[in-house]
């Protein structure tokens, strides 16, 4: 903790922060394992990514002790990936309301404590716009955690419209988080190396930042924010890998994305927020805020995947100003996402 007195403190909110239910993820158990034979062995070998599933699953008491002990004031809730979007039909739906009145019980039994992403059954645009509406007016959701692709469909196809366009009138961002790769890419890109090489490679190793980090590019290229131009993504792990190419893309889309209002970089630098997830680099830092800017960035561990430890010290030891550490810290979150309780 701080040495610093109680009305100086760096206060800080976090925004990936997941959980589990058992019930939930059984549901998509058997598709996960045809995309990504060895995704389970690969991430439960007592590693820092390999958190106990108490720990995924508790939401109460023993998370907000470890919130406590490691100075973290909020965290914003999200079903851990992939989450609904391998859902279909009523199960979606089902499940997709589940996931939101466990976040709903622990935001009401830790008020100050919590806050959270709506999970959203996509594989039905229009329920996912229904629930999206019970979330925000009965519940008090600010924000959507979208797990990738629904149906190998980025949230650029037409379909989603209903959804983007209902997200900009609630005024609910979307924090794309990564997802496991096609079956066909994982066999092309990542398969034949060792299992758990090919594994990890295609997710946390690389895959899932690359596919996160297509998923924002795609939604500038087919003209997402220029017909909804309030819209607002989050991209966790420094961007996605997209913030450090941006110059590159920049350089290389806009001349020839003719239909597009404004650069490629433009609309990033204005429609998307990034966070580190746990990845405490200076490097990566300063170059974010170089590229997004202190305004744009937020906080987030990527609990429990990723341990609280140190989060609190990478920022405040961080070589940048206080102003703009109470920004990422948590004056952007709150704005972003309307929190009043921290």
């Amino acid at each position: 903790m701080s040495n610093q007195s109680e009305n100086n403190r760096l206060k800080i909110i976090t925004t990936e922060e997941h959980f589990i239910s058992l019930e939930i993820s059984a549901q998509y158990a058997k598709e996960l394992q045809e995309l990504n034979p060895h995704f389970k062995n690969a991430y439960n070998i007592n590693d820092k990514y390999s958190p106990s599933i108490e720990q995924l699953q508790d939401i109460g008491e023993l998370r907000v002790a470890d919130m406590d002990k490691h100075g973290i004031d909020m965290q914003v809730l999200s079903y851990t990936s992939p989450g609904t979007q391998m859902l279909k039909g009523d199960v979606g739906v089902a499940m997709a309301k589940k996931a939101n009145d466990m976040v709903a019980a622990a935001i009401n039994s830790f008020p100050t404590r919590f806050a959270g992403f709506a999970s959203l059954p996509t594989a039905d645009p229009i329920a996912a716009v229904n629930e999206l509406e019970r979330c925000v007016n009965e519940l008090g959701f600010t924000a959507i955690m979208i797990n990738g692709r629904t149906d190998n469909l980025f949230l650029d196809h037409p379909s989603f419209d209903p959804l983007l366009a209902a997200a900009e009138r609630l005024g609910t961002p979307i924090y794309i988080h990564p997802t496991v790769p096609p079956k066909a890419v994982y066999e092309a890109y990542y398969d034949n190396l060792e299992p758990l090489v090919s594994a990890r490679l295609s997710t946390a190793g690389w895959g899932w930042h690359n596919e996160a980090g297509i998923h924002g590019v795609r939604l500038i290229l087919a003209g997402v924010f220029d017909k909804y131009p309030d819209l607002q993504i989050i991209l966790g792990h420094w961007g996605e890998m997209a913030t450090f190419y941006l110059e590159r893309i920049d350089a290389a889309l806009t001349p020839v994305a003719s239909s597009l209002q404004r650069s490629v970089g433009e609309y990033f630098q204005s429609n998307f927020y990034i966070t580190p997830s746990g990845m405490w680099s200076v490097p990566s830092l300063l170059h974010s805020i170089q590229i997004m800017g202190a305004d744009r960035i937020l906080y987030a561990v990527d609990y429990p995947y990723i341990t609280q430890e140190g989060a609190r010290a990478f920022l405040e030891n961080a070589p940048i100003s206080h102003a703009d550490k109470e920004k990422i810290g948590y004056k952007n979150a709150a704005s972003l996402l309307r929190i009043n309780t921290i």
